[in-house]
């Protein structure tokens, strides 16, 4: 029998009785980053999080670890050298969530982009970048594009530029990385809150964390405290009483998901819109999925919705991209809204609205950090421990190492880097049939934990009777109780949507799963009875709201 509330009550104890060094609020990518690099430099660092870990954006984006290639319309160079090359560093350490993704930009007549442009900016970022030789942008004639992408709209048609993205599991990777800042010795705690910020001479020293699921509070002192929650910036910063000069400007993306028998899709693209904007269409472990639109937010952060007028807004644009196609409302089989936390200063024009992550420390001391992005969390973690490594010198005369994440492989990234990562998918797949896997099946296990994947393997090996007991598929059960034990899931929807991404991309895989795991979970994590109708009532509303959209 698991203990969950028994290792939550732990790790509450283990944060009240250490004076940290840092407490990061906030457990999205950002957070989680922080989290690792300062671990890594031996600081004492706790992370908390009011949701799951990347419950927020960091599950809701269009799930790619961008180049930057959109900078170079603002001639920002800086911009694009640095955000490529770390996306090469992401990838190298967690190439089990991160895949390199060959993208296509087609150029028509009269569109926003030309051949002799695109080529020359592909060229530019290919330099700036870094992009290793195998990945170099390539040009495509109109018979080339329509080639690898029939579905294309051929009208006006002048050929296509051809360049690598990286997509990747945004979840996945930020449990990944949470995972391995708890091994490099990092406190890790979903569900909890924190309600109060504490002072001791007018400066920033502790906080009163609330757990979200018994309203048990704990109190704990840090020498810094980072604010790390997305959407959420401005609201910590309130608790602070320092919201001043800079604050957050919200807009809304939203994905539509299809199946790929009808929307079969062959290659990823990247299309510009009538409107100017520019929209990806990626196709996924059996789909198609659609995004993204960018709309100024003002609603409820913890569930932005997806509304009719966002659904036709990208069913418009599908149908002028692709339009043999021809994409109904009823074909829309799964969604997503995100948030972006962009900064706008007082003073400016909503046009001067910045895209770029941004540090701001408040007179009490604490640090707040907003705008990032997904591809270059890393390095952005990297700036803000760089910060409070040179305070707690100057303060306390404790002094930290320079940051080691650059090639320090995540959770489940000790598989050889991405160059070995085939041999080591085909030794583990082997390793899996063996004990009665599918080779289908113990590739996805594989390509998903990586070199964690023995923990799983181990489990499906050695608990296929208490699987079946329990109703549940053994690869099912498997991957649930890795989640649980290792990942910390709590409740259906952390299973369902950050550890598997079911209801994004196998939605039908969760209604028919969902009453076997949804027993186990409260068996095992002692739920009462009004827990298991309350996470019960959240599931099934998200399941809806996935595949209806709301009027605006």
């Amino acid at each position: 029998m698991i203990s969950s509330s028994l290792r939550r009550s732990e790790i509450y104890n283990k944060m009240e009785e250490t004076e940290l060094d840092l407490l990061v609020i906030g457990g999205g990518i950002t957070g989680a980053g922080i989290a690792l690099d300062a671990a890594t430099r031996g600081m004492k660092v706790a992370v908390v999080d009011m949701q799951d870990f990347a419950a927020g954006t960091s599950s809701r984006s269009t799930k790619l670890i961008h180049g930057g290639l959109r900078y170079l319309k603002q001639y920002e160079f800086g911009m694009v050298s640095e955000v490529g090359k770390e996306r090469a560093v992401v990838y190298e350490n967690g190439p089990h969530v991160t895949t390199p993704e060959w993208m296509m930009l087609p150029f028509y007549e009269g569109g926003t982009f030309g051949p002799f442009l695109t080529n020359i900016g592909l060229r530019t970022y290919d330099f700036l970048a870094g992009v290793k030789k195998s990945e170099r942008r390539k040009m495509l004639t109109p018979s080339e594009a329509l080639e690898k992408e029939p579905l294309l709209k051929k009208e006006g048609l002048k050929g296509a530029g051809y360049y690598v993205e990286y997509k990747t599991d945004d979840a996945r990777l930020t449990i990944e990385v949470m995972k391995k800042a708890i091994e490099k010795g990092a406190l890790a705690m979903n569900y909890a809150k924190v309600c109060e910020l504490t002072y001791q001479n007018n400066h920033v020293a502790g906080a009163v964390i609330e757990d979200q699921m018994d309203g048990t509070r704990h109190s704990v002192i840090s020498k810094k405290i980072v604010n790390a929650t997305g959407p959420w910036v401005d609201q910590i910063r309130e608790l602070d009483q320092s919201k001043k000069g800079k604050f957050l400007q919200l807009t809304k993306g939203v994905h539509l998901v299809f199946d790929h028998r009808r929307f079969p899709l062959q290659q990823a693209i990247y299309f510009d819109t009538p409107d100017g904007r520019m929209v990806f269409a990626i196709p996924r472990e059996g789909k198609t999925y659609v995004g993204t639109t960018d709309t100024v937010y003002s609603g409820n952060l913890a569930s932005p919705k997806v509304t009719i007028e966002d659904r036709n807004y990208l069913l418009k644009a599908i149908d002028y991209m692709f339009p043999d196609v021809h994409i109904q409302p009823a074909d829309v089989e799964s969604s997503w809204a995100g948030l972006r936390p962009l900064i706008h200063e007082e003073g400016k024009s909503p046009s001067e609205i910045s895209r770029k992550d941004e540090m701001f420390v408040s007179p009490s001391g604490l640090i707040s950090i907003a705008g990032g992005k997904l591809t270059g969390y890393r390095k952005m973690a990297e700036n803000v421990v760089n910060l409070i490594a040179n305070q707690l010198q100057e303060e306390y005369g404790i002094e930290f190492p320079e940051s080691s994440t650059k090639h320090l492989p995540i959770s489940g990234g000790d598989v050889g880097g991405s160059e070995k990562f085939a041999e080591f998918v085909t030794t583990k797949v082997k390793e899996g049939t063996e004990i009665g896997l599918s080779p289908t099946e113990a590739e996805y296990l594989t390509k998903r934990y990586g070199s964690n994947v023995d923990n799983v393997f181990a489990i499906y090996q050695n608990e296929k009777s208490s699987a079946h007991q329990e109703h549940l598929d053994p690869v099912v059960y498997a991957i649930l109780r890795y989640s649980i034990e290792h990942e910390l899931s709590y409740k259906p929807v952390d299973f369902f949507i950050r550890r598997t991404g079911a209801i994004f991309f196998n939605i039908q895989w969760v209604f028919q799963n969902k009453d076997a795991v949804m027993n186990y979970l409260a068996k095992v994590l002692d739920w009462s009875d009004h827990e298991k109708q309350t996470y019960t009532a959240e599931l099934d509303q998200l399941l809806y709201e996935a595949s209806h959209p709301v009027e605006e």
